[in-house]
Formats: C-alpha cells, sequence, structure tokens
C-alpha cells in the first residue's frame, strides 16, 4: 500500500477511534452526540473521496430527520424537506455569491491571456541582481497571477511548466523549487479579490470589503517573508539557489535601439535626447526616437501626476460655512427690535374666532363685515413694532460692498492650505529616486522596462481597479467584479486570445466552479441547521466554556485546531463546516470575527501545502519531470508551512497589520 493512503487511513481511524472512546454508550446518547457523530461522519466520508457539497447534504437530511423525529415522528419528513428548500433558498437569494462566478470568469480569461510567460520572463531580468533572482521572480509571478485570478491550480501547473524547468536548469534545489511554486500559487486564497474570503464572509457574517481591505497588508506580509527566506536561502547556501549567469541576464537589442546606444552610449535618457537634436547619422528615424523617449520618460511623468494630484488634495480648501458680514448679522436684531410679528390685537377686529355661546358656524355681523385692523390714516398697517423698518431700512448692509467683502475674504483665506512638510519631502525622496533611476537606465533595462510594460502593468492595472473600486467604497463587491470580468475580456481581447473557443471555455469552467462552491453552501446550511437542532453546538460551546480559556488561550485552540484540519480537508470544507462552530463562539470571548477571520485566511494556506491532501503538490506533480518526486515536493513546502505559522504569530502580536486599513478606512 502507498505511503499516502496509509497515512489517510491511520487519520480515519484516529478519527473514528477518538469518536468511540470519547462518546458515551449508545443508551445514554443524547441529540448533540449524535451532532458529534455526524461531525465525525462527515469528515471520513470527504477523507474516503466523496463529494463534499453531496456528503453534507446528505448527512444534514438524514441528521435533521432524525432530529425532527425525536421531536414529533408524524411530520419529520415534512419538516426535513421543508428545511431542505428554505436552506437552499437562503443560498440562492445571497447577493454576496454573485461576486463569485465574476471574479472566477475573471480568472480564467486572464489565466487564457497568456500572460504568464512575459511575466515571469520580465521579472526573473528586472531582479536578476538579487540573490535566488529565479525564485524571487516565481514568488512575485505567482502574486501577482494569484491575485488576478485566485485560481490555484491554474497558478501552480502554468509556473510548475514555465519556472520549475528554468529553475532546475540553473541549477537551483528540486526541494526549494517546488516550495516556491506550491507556497506562492496559494497568495490567490489570501490576497483580495479572494473567493475564500467571500465564502468566509458569508458564512461568517462579515462584510466582506473590510475583510478585502484588511487581508491586503497580511497578504502582502506573508509574500516578502517568502522572497526573505528565499533570499536568505540563496546567501547562506548557493548551491541550493545559484547566480543566474552573465548569459542569462543579457537582453538583445533591437536594431533601432542598438544603433543609438552605439553612437551616442548606452545611458538611455541622455543618449535619446541627445539623438533627437543631434545628427541623424544613427539612421533612426525620429519618429521612432520619439516613441523611445516617451517610454523611457513614462516613469517621470507617472511620478509628477501622482504627485500633483496629491498636493491638490492636501491644498484643497476646507468647506467653510456661510458667514454674514457685521452689517447683515444685525438683521434679525434691527427687523425686530419691537419684537416678533405680532398678530393683530384680538380686540382691534380683524378675523375672529364666533362667539362661543351662540354655538355653532355664524358669519360675522352683517354691520361691520370682515373688518381689517383700525388705522389712522385709513390705510393698511403694518403691525406694531415693525414701523421703523419699514420706514427706514439698514442702508448700511446693502450700501457698503467693502465691508460686506472683508469677512468672505478673511474666510476664504482661512480655507486655503499649504501642503505640510511631509509632502515635500516626499517630493525630493521621489527626485532623488528619479535621478538614481535615470542615472543608472541603460538600453537593456529600457527593454525590461518595456517587457514590464506589456505584461505586469496590465495586471496591476486590473488588480488596482478592482480592489481600488471596492476598498474606497467605489463599488460593491459584486459590482467590482463585474469591473474585473470586463477588464479580462479587455485584457484578452488586447493579447489576441478572445476568441469563441476561449470564452466558451472560460465560461463552461466558471458555471462549473460556481455550481460546486453553490452546492457547498447548500449542504453547509442543511449540515449546520441538522448541528443546531441535535444540539449539537450547544453541547460544544458548554464544552468550550467549561475549560475556563481566556481569549488568548481560546484563539490558540482555535488557530491549532483549524491547522490540524487543514491536513486531511480542504479550505472549503474547513470554512463551511467548521466555521459555523467557531463564530457563535467569539462573542463570548470578545474576539472581532473580522480578526478572526484573517488569523483563519492564513492559516488555511496549509490546507494546500499539508499532507495527504495537499493539492498544490499535486498539480505540481502532475506537470513536474519525472525525476521531480512527491516526497521532495512535501519536504520543500514544509518550511513555507512555517513561515506561514510565523505569520500568524505576527498578525496575532500586531493586529494593526491587519485592522489598520478597514479601520482608517471605514471606521
Amino acid at each position: 500500500m502507498r505511503k499516502e493512503l496509509r497515512f489517510g487511513f491511520a487519520l480515519m481511524a484516529i478519527i473514528v477511534a477518538a469518536t468511540a472512546l470519547l462518546m458515551p454508550a449508545p443508551s445514554e446518547w443524547t441529540g448533540g452526540h449524535l451532532g458529534l457523530l455526524m461531525l465525525a461522519l462527515v469528515v471520513v466520508a470527504i477523507m474516503l473521496g466523496f463529494p463534499t457539497a453531496f456528503t453534507l447534504m446528505g448527512m444534514g437530511v438524514l441528521f435533521a430527520w432524525l432530529a425532527y423525529r425525536m421531536q414529533n415522528p408524524d411530520i419529520a419528513t415534512r419538516q426535513t424537506l421543508d428545511l431542505m428548500v428554505q436552506r437552499a433558498f437562503s443560498v440562492m437569494t445571497n447577493d454576496v455569491l454573485i461576486s463569485i462566478p465574476l471574479f472566477v470568469f475573471m480568472g480564467y480569461l486572464v489565466e487564457r491571456a497568456n500572460l504568464i510567460e512575459k511575466l515571469f520572463k520580465s521579472l526573473h531580468l528586472a531582479m536578476a541582481r538579487l540573490p535566488g533572482s529565479l525564485a524571487v521572480a516565481t514568488l512575485v509571478t505567482c502574486a501577482i497571477f494569484a491575485t488576478a485570478t485566485g485560481i490555484v491550480g491554474a497558478v501552480v501547473t502554468l509556473m510548475g511548466l514555465l519556472a520549475l524547468p528554468a529553475m532546475l536548469r540553473a541549477g537551483y534545489d528540486v526541494r526549494l523549487s517546488a516550495g516556491v511554486i506550491t507556497a506562492g500559487g496559494c497568495l490567490g486564497i489570501l490576497i483580495p479579490p479572494s473567493v475564500m474570503l467571500i465564502v468566509y464572509g458569508a458564512t461568517a457574517g462579515v462584510s466582506v470589503v473590510k475583510l478585502y481591505a484588511g487581508a491586503f497588508f497580511p497578504g502582502l506580509m506573508l509574500a516578502g517573508l517568502y522572497m526573505l527566506y528565499v533570499i536568505l536561502v540563496a546567501k547562506l547556501r548557493p548551491d541550493m539557489a545559484p547566480p543566474l549567469p552573465d548569459a542569462e541576464r543579457h537582453v538583445e537589442l533591437p536594431p533601432s535601439t542598438a544603433g543609438v546606444a552605439k553612437q551616442y552610449g548606452t545611458r538611455a535618457l541622455p543618449a535619446l535626447l541627445a539623438a533627437l537634436k543631434g545628427p541623424r547619422d544613427a539612421g533612426v528615424a525620429a519618429g521612432t526616437i520619439m516613441r523611445q523617449l516617451f517610454v523611457t520618460l513614462l516613469p517621470l511623468i507617472a511620478v509628477a501626476i501622482a504627485l500633483t494630484a496629491i498636493h491638490g488634495n492636501l491644498t484643497k480648501a476646507d468647506a467653510v460655512a456661510d458667514v454674514l458680514p457685521d452689517s447683515l448679522q444685525s438683521f434679525d436684531s434691527d427687523y425686530s427690535s419691537g419684537g416678533d410679528l405680532a398678530e393683530p390685537p384680538a380686540d382691534e377686529g380683524g378675523l375672529q374666532e364666533p362667539p362661543a355661546d351662540e354655538g355653532g358656524l355664524q358669519e360675522p355681523p352683517a354691520a361691520d363685515g370682515l373688518a381689517g385692523p383700525p388705522s389712522t390714516g385709513g390705510d393698511l398697517a403694518e403691525p406694531p413694532g415693525a414701523e421703523p423698518t419699514v420706514a427706514e431700512p439698514a442702508a448700511p448692509s446693502l450700501a457698503e460692498p467693502a465691508a460686506a467683502a472683508a469677512p468672505a475674504a478673511s474666510a476664504e483665506a482661512a480655507g486655503a492650505k499649504s501642503a505640510p512638510r511631509g509632502f515635500w519631502i516626499a517630493v525630493a525622496v521621489c527626485a532623488a529616486l528619479l535621478v538614481a533611476y535615470y542615472a543608472m537606465l541603460s538600453f537593456e533595462r529600457l527593454e525590461i522596462f518595456k517587457m514590464l510594460l506589456s505584461s505586469f502593468f496590465p495586471l496591476a492595472v486590473l488588480i488596482l481597479a478592482v480592489l481600488g473600486t471596492i476598498v474606497f467604497g467605489l463599488a460593491t463587491p459584486t459590482e467590482a467584479a463585474a469591473v474585473g470580468a470586463f477588464g479580462g475580456v479587455l485584457l484578452a481581447a488586447a493579447y489576441g486570445q478572445l476568441n469563441f473557443g476561449v470564452v466558451k471555455e472560460s465560461v463552461f469552467l466558471t458555471a462549473k466552479t460556481s455550481a460546486m462552491v453553490c452546492w457547498l453552501f447548500v449542504g453547509s446550511a442543511i449540515f449546520s441547521a441538522a448541528f443546531a437542532l441535535l444540539g449539537g453546538q450547544e453541547l460544544v460551546e458548554k464544552f468550550v466554556l467549561s475549560l475556563d480559556l481566556t481569549p488568548i488561550q481560546f484563539m490558540i485552540l482555535a488557530q491549532f485546531i483549524i491547522f490540524v484540519l487543514g491536513w486531511p480537508l480542504e479550505w472549503t470544507e474547513i470554512i463551511v463546516i467548521f466555521m459555523p462552530i467557531f463564530i457563535p463562539l467569539l462573542a463570548h470571548f470578545n474576539i472581532d470575527p473580522l480578526f478572526f477571520g484573517l488569523l483563519v485566511a492564513i492559516n488555511l494556506q496549509t490546507a494546500f501545502l499539508s499532507p495527504p491532501v495537499a493539492m498544490s503538490a499535486f498539480y505540481l506533480k502532475g506537470v513536474a519531470p519525472a525525476h521531480v518526486t512527491l516526497n521532495q515536493i512535501f519536504a520543500g513546502m514544509l518550511p513555507f508551512m512555517g513561515i506561514q505559522v510565523i505569520a500568524l504569530i505576527l498578525l496575532y502580536l500586531f493586529p494593526g497589520i491587519g485592522l489598520w486599513l478597514p479601520g482608517y478606512l471605514y471606521n
């Protein structure tokens, strides 16, 4: 029997034995014990290979029927069927889940745009001077591509075809190469836009927008720790990650650029300026030089536009409330010096109530008719107290424009702001960096920059457009997913890969993946309802609360359980089965579900790397050369699992890494 099978059967035997030892005698079973038995059976059935969604639904329906039967056997079947319909309908009406097929469709289109080969080549040339440059470039490529697609299997498979042969040819260690590809491919389930965060948000009732904002810096931190580990290994063990030879770093220049470099020097900016204003003996057309110069100046233009926009935002005048000049501020006092406008005295006539003693509505006396207030001059008079206003209007308020304009000018001056000192320090730093950049910019580096322009920047713009609209509140996750899907269509069209076959395959795979996720939610909803009906949730809560744990101890216990569950189960199963058990306990320990979700997101990275259900290892083994064994891939993943634990500890010790951005943006 193979080692993997022995390990899997051993785990199942441990689960069954633990269930048998911890459960009381069958005669003493309660509904809660039946719920725990259902949980153990679900885990064993999934490990045996049964489909997760239908296993959850089947077990949920069976044990829900048992729960209802214990209450009222006559209507148990009808209640169970009602439960199935209600739970399925609640999933169908969940608006958050609409974003899943859109993000998945974006990922499949970007995957088929054939950007990853150009991206990997340009990045490994740009990072050629770094120790372990091929491995670092692989991690950056995996992080960017996994973020844009969110499809772990696609990223690991493609990088296994592109990066693994290149690293093995360069003399890299097999285990290090395999670990870099498998760990880097899993970053897509952590760095937004991530389908896993959407599933957790829908399960735990946490805002997906806040989850995206919170997961941004932890994802970058984890990717940075991976790169730091690779650089340290390359420095301490050069035999595991040897530097690239000079032949691998060389970039062939096109004829036009080679002519300018030969005539005016290798530094790009001075040479292009000299070729533009000098004699045309380099044999290059002026239009070509202008295009090359424009590409060369793009970083300067981008920095100038960004700094100008920031300066305008910093110096924008605050909204100032309308302030009346002094001459108009006395309007109320001048016009009401005799008191407020008063009703005419009741005893002087006017429109009056009919006498109460005569009863009913009556006409006023015919002799007097409808009388107005008496006046000495016979004309209609203003009420008392307003006579000075009509007779003598306040002239200074309109006759002295200078006096009225002075307060407005002072208000405008008060609203104007100057840029803070930190902005000018940032300008100086950017200027120094630009000077250093253009001092080192050779024509070879300019060609690498062009390669990045055609591979890295389109993906970066797509990712920032999707994340920016979500994080800054410009769109909901569903609307941003629609923008991302449209961006994927544009990318595929721009690179000549948009045709009927690509669209058909992408739509089919999107429907398949979305159906799997939705059925998982239906199965999870039925399973959770059955677990609660049987009293399993109450039993777990009583057991955990009886341990009298502190919040720190509970967090350690919960993350340890999730870490162990990641070995036999995938992240989807852990979230939809076990998160409904953990989430109700968070309120007792005063733990923020957002922070708990970020810890879970890092912890679940191990679900793709831990044997025996390490899907990344099997994805890579399917495309790796024959001499790369599964044990070597597993051994290469173990150091990266340790890094994930370190990242988990850092996030717990410094929660601001995950909570600062959502707090700053939304609180």
